[in-house]
């Protein structure tokens, strides 16, 4: 089943590609790489999430934050490539976690962005992946991905 139909299937509604907050390109494609910035849990209602892991929010809203990307991340792939279908596979991800100094479940958090590609994208979903923890990411989003794509 293709990407496209599995969003289908799984009801999923992708929120609106996110506004650019600065000056950068949402993707950049090389040869057949897409390069994707960092994206935050940007929802339906053109909202954040927001809070810190271990101070305002916890690991399964963190978690929850953490598929918001993915779906922001959906979001921008279809808008600028024309069609999800158009990945081949996950290359790599980078995920900050907006964290205090004693939270140290980030990759537990990230894998609500990990299922979620995993659901839609099947084992070519994960790639290799970094998780680390900050003490702040603009506008005090809870999760920022950004990710390399192998595109068609």
């Amino acid at each position: 089943m293709s990407a496209e139909a599995k969003i289908k299937a799984m009801g999923l509604e992708l929120p609106p590609a996110p506004p650019k907050g600065g000056v950068y390109k949402p993707v950049v494609v090389v040869n057949n790489l897409a390069y994707l910035s960092g994206h935050g849990p940007f929802q339906s209602d053109e909202t954040y999430i927001k809070g810190r892991l271990g101070e305002d929010l916890t690991l399964e809203e963190g978690q929850a934050a953490a598929r918001q990307c993915g779906l922001a991340l959906l979001a921008t792939i279809k808008a600028e490539l024309g069609s999800l279908d158009r990945v081949k596979r996950v290359i790599k991800t980078l995920a900050l976690v907006n964290s205090t100094n004693d939270f140290v479940e980030q990759p537990q958090t990230i894998n609500g962005f990990s299922e979620l590609f995993g659901e839609v994208f099947g084992d070519a979903g994960i790639g290799a992946r970094s998780a680390m923890g900050t003490n702040v990411l603009p506008g005090n989003i809870a999760v920022e991905i950004e990710v390399i794509l192998e595109i068609e």
